[in-house]
């Protein structure tokens, strides 16, 4: 009988072991370079060397990673279940309607200047035969993994083509409420967690055009890092607007000379639905990384089911390691935090050293 037992063992661990080994069978691509989980993929490992070396300049992460990024999330955010029960077209979500419909939705006032990366991707993915909402997700998470300590994004790949613009009003904007952004995320099916940890994009972002005198401000002082900084320097006291307005729709005041600051970002900081949840990443790079990256997977399929995709995230390169931690900017202190967190105490952080830090544009 124990010999029968042992038997029977053995032979559920081989079925397994067969079953593992088939599960994680490697196709060779046609390349003879690469090999993928699936035959689909083969193909996009051309398209990324195109990426890095014609859209990303040889892997930067620099002003077309940035909108690359804000992209992928003008064109998935336009999703609206509760048009959809009004038996309203509600969008298609990821689907690369920004694109397709692009005299449509790039005259939305909430994708102001969102025409620049969309003319500058739409070449290749005509060239390289893709769907615009496999091409915006794929060109965004490629031109992300160039920044230092970002994490490595999934990518899924099958999406159909649009089949119609989406609906305008669905992009939030940065001068709207909190609850109103709330409300337009919650429909999109978001939690506020999930909002601020889509915002951790604002740490490799900069503004062209909530002041169009000075485009190319960052909205932290390490735009090229996916670091915790953004977190920080929201929280610090506004001084001054780094343009030569007083002030412009959208904008609250900045600490540092050469950083803007939107106002949403300003007021979700500091509203008591997200301002314990936006300290919780001031020095914790691991669950900011985490966090972004399932909000980004779930951006990313909107308006799909992930079963009708198959998963290509091989293709997108490690990002490398992160290069920065955590600090208070020279000139500034402590005291300039306006924590907002009352359930938790503000991380103990060091004070850089030297004259006020300065932002330059990207």
């Amino acid at each position: 009988m124990a010999f029968k037992t042992l038997a029977s063992l053995l032979a559920v661990v081989g079925t397994l072991q067969l079953a593992n080994a088939a599960a994680t069978r490697k196709v060779v691509c046609p390349d003879g370079v690469h090999t993928a989980s699936n035959a689909v993929c083969c193909p996009l490992f051309a398209v990324v060397d195109d990426l890095q070396k014609n859209l990303f300049d040889g892997g930067e992460c620099g002003e077309e990673t940035h909108e690359s990024l804000r992209l992928t999330f003008h064109d998935a955010i336009g999703f609206s279940p509760a048009l959809a029960r009004q038996h309203k077209f509600g969008g298609g979500g990821a689907d690369g309607s920004i694109m397709t419909f692009d005299t449509i939705e790039t005259a939305f006032h909430a994708n102001g200047g969102i025409d620049e990366i969309v003319n500058v991707q739409k070449p290749f993915a005509a060239k390289h035969n893709m769907t615009a909402g496999d091409f915006i997700q794929l060109a965004g998470a490629v031109g992300f993994s160039n920044c230092a300590g970002a994490p490595r994004l999934e990518y899924l790949h099958g999406r159909p083509n649009a089949v119609a613009a989406s609906p305008d009003l669905l992009v939030p904007e940065p001068f709207d409420s909190v609850t109103k952004i709330l409300a337009r995320f919650a429909d999109a099916g978001f939690t506020p967690d999930e909002v601020v940890a889509l915002l951790a994009s604002h740490s490799v972002a900069a503004a062209d055009h909530v002041d169009p005198s000075i485009p190319g401000t960052p909205f932290d002082s390490t735009a090229s890092s996916f670091d915790s900084q953004v977190f920080i320097e929201v929280l610090l006291r506004g001084t001054l607007f780094p343009g030569n307005s007083t002030g412009n729709q959208g904008e609250a005041k900045s600490p540092l000379q050469g950083e803007i600051r939107l106002q949403s970002d300003h007021d979700l900081a500091r509203d008591p639905r997200t301002a314990c949840e936006w300290q919780s990443f001031v020095d914790n790079q691991s669950k900011m990384q985490s966090a972004f990256k399932a909000a980004m997977s779930k951006l990313a399929i909107l308006g799909h089911n992930r079963h009708d995709l198959v998963d290509c995230s091989e293709v997108i390169p490690v990002p490398p390691r992160a290069n920065s931690k955590a600090h208070i900017p020279a000139g500034l202190s402590r005291h300039d935090i306006e924590q907002s967190c009352y359930f938790r105490p503000f991380p103990v952080l060091p004070v850089d050293a030297g004259p006020a830090t300065s932002v330059h544009p990207v």
